[in-house]
């Protein structure tokens, strides 16, 4: 386990003696705080982490890293400029630890920390689908190895250093989503976790806003590809039935493990049926073996998930059966989650967020089920240039399978107007600026024959549809 003396090792090079104590995880809210823990007060836009380093002691944390003079308040050990002996044989009971900056301390302790151990990492990023495909990674290698993966979507260059330092010298394989909003991040990120596979699920527009195109998201997935040890140490797990993807073959030292829907990929799936709510079902292809599976995940589009897993296992070196074990008994869900309103209409909570290609994935999704298809869409945010025709797509696609279209927001008329243009009829089409309209729409006519997605980026807040809708209020 992590100990002081490393942390302190680590900041200044120099490794006390006496400073065995166990620091259990870090985090940096103080809510989360456990005993023995390390609390890294970072000062935010809203609030300030410093406010609440004594409510972290009181919570039962060992330490905190802090970057102002609190020695009015606590016990402190200065270490911006070297450790000194001395003042640490002087701490009692729980003390921070002053440095220049606490996030970069976190990141140096996460690093250091990181090369201590031995053992094998695996990185995912992509555009869509890496938290459902981190989670099915980690429970397929976890049929063999003591498996660690970051909680929740803890994937930034805050998120992944907490995550680091969660890990024992007990751990096997760790498997860390890595996301990505501007050139360099996916680099740093793999300097800190260096990972030895390296997971692409895809590349799309989302975040486009903020990355620039698709050619500048792509470059920055390519990242992680770049950054991973040659063969055989290093594999690259590559989609190829992204372009995008398949071109990251040419920038990797890597060993490249192909996945896909085409019989050109190493691992590749065919005559993929969606059952609905029941999952999917699949034949899967590799080295001229024929598996027929069915896993409970939600969407034809879960097969890429499926075979993201089953590629790390291969590469992993497990059994077919514990894949297939691990495949077929995933509690891994998709963010969609299923729920009956009181009229008995099924609704499709996706509303967690939103882009072009998660948009279409859940409109196949619904064009799975039976009864009549309602499909609630917001405005998918962050999108660019690419905002009017990632819009325009999902109408297209919303007029092919749903029967009724409700939109939310401005961007969601683009929506509307691409779906009657493709030949939606106008009757079947409703576009609302608020979410009490269309609250108030859906209350009125929803019925147990209906089949509600509803879906649209964070910042529209369509969770508070969906709440509504199965409150009956």
């Amino acid at each position: 386990m992590l100990t002081l003396a490393d942390l302190i090792e680590a900041l200044t090079g120099v490794r006390p003696e006496q400073a065995d104590q166990v620091i259990t995880e870090a985090a940096i809210d103080s809510r989360q705080v456990i005993p023995g823990s390390l609390f890294v007060a970072i000062p935010g836009e809203r609030t300030d982490g410093h406010n609440y380093v004594g409510q972290a002691f009181r919570r039962g944390a060992a330490f905190a890293l802090v970057q102002q003079d609190l020695s009015s308040q606590f016990a402190l050990l200065d270490l911006r400029h070297g450790y000194q002996s001395q003042g640490l044989a002087d701490m009692e009971g729980p003390f921070c630890l002053w440095v220049d900056d606490t996030i970069k301390a976190l990141q140096t302790v996460a690093g250091f920390w990181r090369r201590k151990l031995h053992l094998r990492v695996i990185a995912v990023t992509g555009s869509v689908g890496k938290s459902t495909t981190k989670e099915l990674i980690s429970e397929v290698l976890e049929r063999q190895y003591r498996t660690l993966r970051n909680p929740g979507n803890l994937n930034n260059e805050i998120g992944l250093p907490l995550t680091l330092l969660s890990l024992s010298e007990g751990h096997e394989r760790a498997v860390l989503e890595m996301g990505f909003y501007v050139p360099g991040e996916i680099a740093f990120l793999c300097n800190l976790a260096l990972p030895q596979v390296g997971v692409i699920t895809n590349v799309g527009t989302v975040h486009a806003e903020r990355a620039g195109s698709v050619e500048a998201i792509a470059r920055g997935k390519a990242e992680l590809v770049q950054a991973l040890p040659p063969a055989p140490e290093g594999v690259a797990v590559l989609n190829y039935d992204d372009p995008w993807v398949r071109e990251m073959a040419n920038q990797t030292r890597a060993r490249v493990f192909f996945y896909g829907l085409d019989p050109k990929a190493n691992l590749w799936a065919d005559e993929v049926e969606g059952l609905g709510l029941e999952g999917i079902r699949f034949r899967l292809h590799y080295r001229g073996e024929t598996l027929h599976l069915r896993v409970p995940m939600i969407g034809r589009h879960s097969v890429h998930t499926a075979l993201r897993a089953a590629a790390v296992g291969l590469v992993e070196n497990l059994s077919w059966q514990e894949i297939v074990d691990g495949l077929r008994s995933t509690t891994t869900q998709l963010r969609l989650v299923a729920a009956r309103t009181h009229s008995g209409a099924l609704i499709l909570d996706d509303t967690y967020n939103a882009s072009p290609d998660s948009t279409l994935a859940a409109l196949n999704l619904l064009g799975e089920l039976e009864g009549f298809r309602v499909a609630v869409l917001g405005d998918m945010l962050e999108l660019g240039p690419y905002q009017e025709q990632g819009h325009e797509m999902v109408g297209v696609r919303a007029a092919e399978i749903a029967d009724e279209l409700i939109t939310l927001g401005e961007l969601g008329r683009i929506i509307a107007a691409a779906a009657r243009k493709a030949g939606m009829k106008p009757t079947a089409i409703h576009s609302f600026s608020s979410r009490d309209e269309v609250i108030a729409y859906l209350q009125e006519r929803l019925g147990p024959q209906d089949v509600v997605l509803v879906k649209g980026s964070h910042g529209m807040h369509m969770d508070r549809i969906v709440a509504a809708l199965e409150a009956g209020s």
